[in-house]
């Protein structure tokens, strides 16, 4: 913390500053000529009254006075000594309770207070940081970004451009570096050259020209950056980015793929090796009402089921564990392993021939990515828009223009008909709003909806959605895996599987004595050994330490086996 005397000595040396501080010398000037006058007019009234005291004094009874402080050891007694005792208070209150508090608050209090703010936030990092991740930009997709990197005690900094921007990530407890995002000075402080990847998700304009200077400090550097439009991926490729995605298309895709009417029965979420991980809705199949011990699913296939989601809820699979219409299985098994499993177990709908099979709600960029996914695979739809103009390209007979929260609108896009509801607005709260409304409509149907931020994954399926996808989840399980393309990491639907060795901790145990279910509420569905991968092994198995734990399990929890 500085000193008092160390403000005021740099102050006096800011040029710019010199009109404000001649205000204050003018003003400290006239307070000190106040109390020189008021000292010698005290001296000359109480010799008027016939009394004399020293000029100490004088200069005691003048600051008692006009501080308000009026120990009343030294009065007049006469009424123009008691009128002058009068107007040496009042401009005591003015100049002394009043004016010289706020002009100590603004050359003072307030420089202090601004000097420690700034004192807090940095603009250089330190010389041996490596391995570190630079964000350009505060967005839903980065802040969930740095809770992955967090978790994971990878290194990140955030460049911010305003310090009072800077200032509240600080108090939200991230790491920020204020700078200029398209300066080199910028980059050449945050060592750019040791940083293992740059991510810049600003809007397209302004990527651009980050990315140029970004290049012009390093050429080697990964960045990985968000098109808006699809226009700009070649602008963006050629400006020097690794990769140039647009996750709102990755979104609508991912959940269109999901949607009944695309004929898959399961769909993949994530692999590694030769095994698949999938999930697949029981809604429409023969397993609906069985238990998993009755289903016989991996005697009839092959297929492991390592677990189950109901309304984003993740339990870990038992025999005795009810299959519902709301249950979506999470399945493990090889390509040719899944394949009989949809043949064995297809979904059984029957589609009107006549009528739209998906009804998109929403038709901005992610309603005509699905839309467009679901077109390559045959299959018909409706989307629902306020504003023809976002899909003027569109051909017109799959669009139905009007409010989706109007039942007349939702009719004539063939709500009563269709197998699945696709909800994509921008707006988290309208999406739980027309999930609902159209719950209440078709209790039977498929609904897969948006989320945009984490935190409404669950009230979407409370509001009544089989499947949520969360556009930021999505987005930054890319880029994480971009980062760490070794380090098999999946997070969807509120979904976590992880890998690890199992080390001292675990060596010597069995699955069932290492107690990973009871302390995190994850399950182990696989381990490798010497090579050889084994699924959903025996709870008996002994753990060695160089054995590969691969566990499943609520991305909740993801701390608590971080922490093993």
């Amino acid at each position: 913390m500085k000193t008092l005397p160390s403000h005021l000595l740099r102050f006096l040396q800011r040029p710019n500053d010199k009109p404000n501080y001649l205000t204050l010398w003018k003003f400290l000037g006239l307070l000190a000529l106040l109390v020189l006058l008021y000292s010698f007019l005290f001296h000359v009234l109480m010799e008027y009254e016939g009394r004399k005291f020293s000029w100490i004094t004088g200069f005691y009874w003048t600051m008692t006075v006009m501080s308000t402080l009026g120990f009343g050891d030294i009065t007049f007694h006469s009424d123009l000594g008691r009128l002058f005792s009068t107007v040496v208070l009042m401009s005591g209150i003015v100049f002394m309770l009043i004016m010289l508090p706020f002009v100590f608050i603004q050359f003072f209090y307030a420089p202090w207070l601004a000097a420690q703010e700034k004192a807090r936030t940095v603009r250089e990092l330190p010389e041996d940081t490596s391995g570190h991740v630079i964000i350009t930009h505060v967005d839903p997709i980065s802040l969930r970004l740095v809770e992955r990197l967090s978790k994971q005690h990878i290194p990140y900094a955030i460049v911010v451009a305003d310090q009072q921007e800077a200032h509240d990530l600080l108090d939200r407890g991230l790491q920020v570096v204020v700078g200029e995002a398209d300066m080199p000075a910028t980059y050449q402080r945050l060592r750019l050259n040791q940083a293992a990847l740059v991510v810049v998700t600003n809007d397209d304009l302004v990527s651009t020209n980050i990315c140029f200077t970004i290049r012009e400090v390093n050429e080697e550097v990964p960045i990985i950056t968000n098109a808006d439009q699809a226009h700009s991926i070649d602008i963006l490729e050629f400006s020097g980015n690794t990769s140039v995605f647009q996750f709102t298309n990755m979104l609508g895709e991912s959940l269109a793929q999901r949607a009944l009417g695309m004929g898959r029965t399961t769909n993949v979420i994530g692999r590694f090796d030769d095994l698949i991980i999938s999930e697949m809705p029981a809604k429409f199949t023969k397993l609906a009402g069985k238990t998993l011990a009755q289903s016989k699913i991996r005697q009839k296939t092959g297929v492991t089921v390592i677990g189950m989601l109901e309304k984003g809820r993740f339990t870990a699979a038992t025999p005795q564990t009810e299959i519902t219409s709301q249950t979506i299985l999470l399945l493990v098994g090889a390509k040719q392993q899944l394949q009989s499993f949809a043949e064995s177990f297809p979904v059984k709908v029957q589609p009107h021939s006549d009528s739209a099979q998906v009804l998109i709600l929403g038709g901005g960029r992610v309603g005509q990515a699905a839309a467009a996914t679901l077109a390559r695979h045959g299959i018909s739809y409706r989307i629902v828009e306020k504003r023809p103009v976002k899909v003027a390209e569109m051909d017109q007979f799959h669009i139905v223009s009007g409010d989706a929260a109007d039942i007349n609108i939702l009719k004539a896009a063939c709500i009563d008909t269709v197998q699945s509801v696709i909800v994509t607005t921008h707006s988290d709260e309208m999406n739980i709003y027309l999930t609902f409304y159209c719950r209440r409509l078709r209790p039977d149907v498929q609904i897969i909806s948006r989320s945009s931020l984490e935190r409404n994954v669950s009230k979407l399926h409370m509001a009544g959605a089989d499947l949520v996808m969360s556009y930021t989840s999505l987005a930054a399980g890319v880029i994480f895996q971009l980062l760490k393309p070794d380090d098999f990491s999946l997070y969807a639907e509120g979904l976590a599987v992880f890998n690890r060795l199992a080390g001292n901790r675990f060596a010597g145990k069995t699955i069932t004595e290492s107690t990973i279910r009871e302390q995190t509420g994850f399950s182990v569905i696989a381990v490798r050994r010497n090579e050889r991968l084994t699924v959903s092994p025996s709870p008996d198995l002994q753990l060695e330490e160089d054995d590969e734990i691969y566990v499943i399990g609520s991305a909740e929890n993801a701390a608590l086996f971080h922490a093993l």
